[in-house]
């Protein structure tokens, strides 16, 4: 990758989201096509690619001439077969380590990108003064983008035969910034090896207010985008390329050692408790275990995820009666009355004493006396803590 003075590209497809419900399974042509496209031109521009996550490609030229005319060459070549796909262009001196980029020369290229629309070239005032000399641009004056901490003059790129006039820039220019801050969404890394699942996960995720900052289809690719973006929370298949085994396990393992501040949520087809107490054995704080069947129920799964990633637990139910159901010796969890079996499960769960009240449609006191009283039988410590108690439960629940 070049360093010193570079030109980050940044390009990705308007509306995917709604193409990949209109379209199902053809959308992954629609996403082969247009990202074999974008790679022939900055090949024969001279880029490089440095990062590709869904429908979004991150690329990298010495020059910022090269950038532009890998823009121009993929946008006629996507005009004409009917693909609209918005780019940004901004030149600047980012930080490179271990084969990326980094710092707020990117973060300014990848937001100028997401102000544009579908055939829309957008470049920074860097990248314009650059190519000025060889470019006819159009002003479109200065704009506030989320998370930068001036406003950017931005310009479009003027280009015989493609569109010239397009709606307002994707800003809100009331609150100075895009429509959705930041700092009020929850960012996460999300990866599967199945395009169509990870791309239907990161829809409904997205459609509830969170920020998919990066996906990956293993776990190297995994790591990469965790030290990237650093995430609030990574949604893990566990069984990944190339053997399909425990790799998303052992990657959360090392997400959980190498940064802490990153929550992980592991993702399971079937019902594999012993890896879901291998995750949990240090910890419940910032962990979450759920089968993918969960996802279905969207509310519940947004509400896990999100729980995960402000450093609480979630459980799936179905492991939880496992191992609330298993027999022992001198087993206390016999002497629990029925109702007390349901607010164990639940707590196991990770869930609150509000949570629990609102599940089972009682009073939050009814709930905090059931787990005075499991506490009580099961001979375990009170906590007052969500994440501590549920330590509690799954440590009597192993033993």
């Amino acid at each position: 990758m070049p360093s010193g003075v570079v030109t980050l590209l940044f390009s990705d497809i308007e509306d995917s989201t709604g193409l990949v419900h209109r379209l199902g399974d053809d959308y992954l042509g629609v996403l082969e096509r247009y990202r074999s496209v974008v790679r022939n031109a900055v090949e024969e521009s001279g880029g490089a690619e440095v990062d590709c996550r869904a429908d979004e490609l991150f690329v990298v030229f010495e020059e910022a001439a090269q950038a532009v005319a890998a823009a121009v060459s993929a946008q006629r070549a996507l005009a004409a077969e009917e693909m609209r796909v918005r780019m940004g262009i901004h030149t600047g001196k980012p930080a490179l380590s271990e084969g990326t980029y980094f710092g707020v020369d990117v973060h300014r290229a990848a937001r100028i990108c997401e102000a544009g629309h579908g055939g829309q070239i957008l470049a920074s005032a860097e990248t314009g003064a650059a190519v000025e000399s060889e470019a006819e641009l159009r002003d479109l004056g200065e704009h506030e983008l989320r998370g930068l901490p001036r406003p950017e003059r931005i310009y479009q790129l003027v280009v015989p035969g493609l569109a010239a006039d397009f709606p307002p820039l994707r800003v809100d220019h009331s609150s100075g910034g895009l429509k959705q801050t930041e700092t009020e969404r929850t960012r996460v890394v999300l990866a599967e090896d199945s395009v169509l699942l990870r791309e239907g996960i990161a829809s409904l995720l997205e459609d509830g207010g969170f920020e998919v900052v990066g996906q990956a289809g293993n776990a190297d690719e995994l790591l990469l985008k965790v030290r990237s973006y650093n995430p609030d929370v990574a949604i893990i298949d566990i069984r990944m390329p190339p053997t399909h085994t425990d790799e998303g396990l052992v990657a959360a393992n090392e997400i959980r050692e190498k940064h802490p501040e990153t929550s992980v949520l592991l993702l399971s087809q079937y019902v594999e408790a012993g890896y879901a107490m291998e995750l949990l054995s240090e910890s419940a704080e910032g962990v979450g275990y759920l089968l993918k069947d969960r996802i279905s129920d969207v509310d519940d799964f947004r509400a896990a995820v999100r729980r995960v990633a402000e450093g609480g637990s979630a459980l799936d139910p179905t492991v939880v009666s496992q191992l609330v159901g298993r027999r022992r010796r001198d087993d206390p969890i016999g002497d629990l009355t029925p109702r007390e079996r349901e607010v164990l499960g639940l707590m196991a769960e990770g869930r609150s004493n509000h949570a629990i009240a609102d599940e089972l449609v009682v009073t939050e006191r009814a709930v905090e006396k059931h787990v005075t009283s499991i506490f009580s039988k099961l001979r375990l410590a009170p906590a007052a803590e969500d994440h501590r108690r549920v330590l509690a439960v799954l440590a009597f629940l192993r033993g």
